[in-house]
């Protein structure tokens, strides 16, 4: 399971994912609300993150339900931590680059 659900992992936008449906269940609908792209590609990250058995998914009619499967996570939990925190430092150099007029 680790090596399937690192590779999961390895893009930011399934990372983001996932932090949004860390602490509550979303739709589908709702997580694709957060990105630019068509509903279909978050529709495939869904897919990836949950045949990784990162997140569960709870079907209510034709709606689709996401959640963070945490006991799954939890061997990942210090792999996870450093890249969130890779994350936003890239996020804090880019807001500082930006203040200076860099970016």
């Amino acid at each position: 399971m680790e090596e399937a659900a690192l590779r999961a992992l390895a893009t930011p936008r399934r990372r983001q994912i996932l932090r949004l449906v860390w602490d509550a269940e979303l739709s589908s609908r709702d997580i694709a609300s957060h990105f630019d792209v068509s509903w279909s590609a978050v529709s495939q990250n869904l897919r990836v993150l949950e045949s990784a058995g990162l997140v569960k998914c709870r079907h209510a009619g034709t709606a689709r339900y996401y959640r963070a499967d945490r006991a799954r996570l939890r061997p990942l939990a210090s792999v996870l931590k450093a890249m969130w925190a890779a994350d936003l430092g890239r996020l804090a150099d880019l807001a500082e680059a930006d203040d200076r007029g860099d970016g």
